[in-house]
Order: C-alpha cells, then structure tokens, then sequence
C-alpha cells in the first residue's frame, strides 16, 4: 500500500512539474496550454511521455546559421525591394498584381519572400506526370541537383529517383539528398548507400541522438523542394514513395498540387534548401554563383517563396493565407488533406463568408489520420453554419495544398491549413500572382467539384452521436495536433 502511495505521489509531481512548466515557462497560447493540461489530467503517464516527444520546447528552436556578410546582404535586398514598394516603382506585369502591394510587402518583411516577376509555372495534379519531369530534369542536369522532401520510400519510385541520382552523381554531378528523419522513419540509412559511394551526399533533418527516440519528432520537415541547376524548381505536395503513384489501395487515385517553376523564383528555393542543408549536414553548401547564377528569364507570373517554421516568432504561412481571405471579394477556392484552423484563421473564413464572399472548401472523404478528420469535421460545422461550401472529395485522397482568391492570387505548397503547420512543421508555399496562372488553379479546382459530395447542413447534422462526440473530443486536442 505504501509502495501504491508512493508511486501516486510520483505521478502527481511529475504532472505537477511539467503542468508548471507548460503554463509559466512554455508560454504559449491559452488553447494550447488547456489542450496539454487535459491530455495530463487525463492520462497523466502517457500524457507525460507524449508532452516529452511532441510538447514545445523552451525557447524557439535555433537552427540557420547564416553569416553576418549573407544576412546584410539579404536585409539590404529586401530594404532596397521594400523601398521601391512604398514608392510605387515597382512596375507589375499583370496589371490586378497591383492591388495586392501589402500582401507582397508583408511577405516581405515576415520571411524575405522576394517578388519576382520573370517565372514560367507549370501545374501537375497526379504523380506520373510530376515524377516524368522531375526524372527528366534530373538526367538533363549539368551541374547540380538538390532535392529535400519529408517523406522519402525505398520503393520502386524511390529506387527509381535514387537510380537517376546515382547515375549523375557518377557523372560528376553534385547530388545533395535532404530527408526528415521523421517522415522517413521507414528508410533504412543502407537505402542510400548506393548514392554516397557515387559520389553523392545524404543527410537527415533532425535525426534521432537515441535509438528509437527522437525529442524532435514534434518539429518535422514538410518541405517538398527540388532545385535543378539552380534553373528549374519543383515545390508542392508530392512526396517520394509509390502511394503518390496511386499505387495504395488503401488511398486509391492520389490527388495533389504540385509546381515545376523556371525563373527567379528558384534562387530562393535554392536559398531556402541552402539554409536547411548546412543544418543538417556535415559537409556545408558554399555559397557560390553557380549555384545562384542570375539570367534572364522570359516568364512573365509574380511569385514569393514563403517559409514558416518553429524557428521563427512568426507564423508567416498563416499571416499570409489569413491576409489573402481578407483580400477576397468575390470568391475564395480552398484545398487541404487536414482542416484544423486556429481561431484567427477560422475568423477570417466567417467573416469573409458573412460579407457576401463565394467561400469554398474541399476535404478529402476518407481520413489517413482518424483524429484531426474529426477534428476537421467540428469545424467544418460551424463554417457552414455562415453559409462556407464544403465539400468531400471521393476519387481517392485529395492531399493538395492551394488557395486560390478572386482569381488574381492564389498560393501553393506544403503548408496544411492546420495548426501544425503553422507552428511546428518547417513548410514552403509558392505565392502566386498572375490572372493566367491563377486561371487554371481555379479550373482544376471546377473540375475537381465533379468528383465531391457536397457537406450540406442538412446531411451534417444528421451524423451519429458517435460522430459527434468524437468530433468534439477531437476538436479539445486540436491545438496539439
């Protein structure tokens, strides 16, 4: 009976030590302080383990390390692009470009998202299109090839990339291969071995110290980026592995959104896989012209490579998708695999919504992670109870990532509209400005309504009590998920 005390009066401090330090040292938001209190109140054994694994750690987590000569000579560049902003020198192509001047500026100043206004854009919605051309792209390459994805499979598709980087590398081709250690749990480290022996270099984004524990698996790398020469730039939602392909019958048909980029707009791709991969690895990137070369470029779509992540006090991803909502005036095209907005974010969609805005949102119909879809579907709720279109897409899983706003604006890449996006996850999106590009965003949105069932509030609140009470359990840990 003692020993029974002794172990309650144990459980009972750690919860109050590590209750102590999310509230008082942790500081963050009040949702998300409640959430964790829950998870300890209720579980108090594994909800220690899981705050430990998947918690917020002190502080914001310091990963770039960029040289006071770099770091001046990006401030410089964009104080000299914020300064011609504010005096109205900047002359934009697409003419509606100009009414976004703030959008543009806040990106910015947030994340060092130059506007450039030279890139050609082409859109893949289905993996064999996408893999065809990154494949090809990567045997044409002179110079260098750089790749970072979350998730990397040594199935057939990831042996058929690791095939076409072995062969450059052999070649005499740089080859740097960038992985979450995380999302790739499932690749063995020997998978890559055929690379590094020709040449090439493999690193892992925030690997385990321990075996089978990593205290960082919380703060995972979802970027998808691959950078061609430093010419051509891939970014989007594809990942490397076969269900990509269609190829999971567990999924079925797989739907995402991903972009081949040519312009200037690849610099910063290049900057941003730069900035990951002198992190991670243990041979740093140089910065040198070749792998930033400057040319002329015929493309005539605006755009902004936008980052957000852990390391940054702010959540720029989330500023910006909240700043174009509030831009809408006519209609505003959503897609995400995972709906688990924070209330800044599901209070721009209300408004917009209640203002008169055409606000349309696409969910996938079948869930990969069973928690945040019910967590989707309570908000989901109360967007519809303001007049939002929701709908469920039924030809496979829908894994795109877009925004698109009155036609003029729209945004593609790795970023979710949850809030492990915006907070924990290192993500990438391409701000696109460009009434022709965003043209066929919003096509390919149309086409994609003929494959959805319509979320009505009718059919909504007829879902089972069971339903309703896992959404609402669900929607208590959102903040956490």
């Amino acid at each position: 009976m003692i020993v029974i005390h002794l172990i309650y009066y144990l459980i009972f401090a750690v919860d109050l030590l590590t209750a102590f330090t999310i509230i008082f040292l942790e500081r963050q938001n009040a949702a998300v302080t409640w959430a964790w209190l829950m998870v300890l109140l209720f579980i108090p054994i594994i909800g220690f383990l899981l705050y430990v694994f998947l918690g917020p750690h002190l502080g914001r987590i310091r990963v770039y390390k960029v040289k006071r000569h770099n770091r001046l000579l990006i401030e410089g560049l964009a104080a000299y692009q914020k300064a011609r902003i504010e005096t109205g020198q900047v002359v934009y192509k697409d003419p509606m470009t100009h009414h976004y001047r703030d959008l543009i500026y806040m990106n910015l100043v947030s994340s060092y998202g130059f506007f450039t206004q030279d890139n050609e854009m082409q859109i893949f919605t289905e993996g064999h299109q996408k893999f065809t051309a990154l494949l090809n792209d990567i045997r044409n390459a002179k110079h260098h090839v750089h790749l970072e994805y979350y998730i990397l499979r040594s199935d057939h598709l990831g042996k058929q990339l690791l095939d076409a980087l072995v062969e450059k590398a052999k070649s005499g081709v740089t080859v740097r291969l960038l992985y979450d250690a995380v999302g790739s749990t499932w690749t063995k480290r020997s998978f890559f071995q055929p690379l590094v022996e020709a040449g090439g270099q493999v690193a892992a984004f925030f690997p385990s110290r321990i075996p089978f524990m990593n205290f960082r698996m919380n703060h995972r790398n979802h970027r998808k980026l691959a950078i061609i020469d430093g010419v051509y730039g891939y970014i989007g939602g594809f990942n490397i592995g076969d269900e990509y392909l269609g190829l999971n019958k567990r999924f079925g048909a797989w739907r995402d959104t991903h972009l081949r980029v040519e312009g200037s707009a690849v610099l910063e791709m290049q900057a941003m896989f730069y900035l990951d991969w002198n992190y991670a690895a243990s041979a740093p990137m140089p910065i040198d012209a070749s792998y930033f070369r400057v040319k002329d470029y015929t493309g005539d779509v605006g755009m902004q490579i936008i980052s957000s992540g852990p390391n940054s006090e702010v959540e720029q991803i989330r500023n910006a998708y909240i700043k174009m909502i509030h831009a809408g005036k006519h209609h505003i095209y959503i897609q995400t695999p995972y709906f688990v907005p924070d209330e800044s974010l599901l209070t721009a969609l209300k408004t917009a919504a209640l203002a008169g805005v055409d606000v349309r949102i696409m969910l996938p119909s079948k869930p990969d992670h069973r928690v945040v879809y019910w967590a989707s579907r309570f908000y989901l709720g109360e967007l519809l109870a303001v007049g939002v279109k929701c709908y469920l897409y039924t030809k496979g899983f829908l894994h795109a990532k877009t925004v698109v706003v009155d036609g003029h604006i729209a945004s593609v890449g790795t970023a979710n509209i949850d809030i492990r996006s915006f907070k924990l996850n290192f993500e990438a999106n391409a701000m696109i400005y460009s009434t022709t590009a965003v043209a066929q965003l919003e096509q390919i949105f149309e086409e994609d309504l003929s494959y959805c069932e319509e979320l009505t509030m009718e059919r909504y609140r007829g879902r089972s009590r069971v339903e309703k009470i896992a959404e609402s359990c669900a929607r208590l840990v959102s903040p956490i998920l």
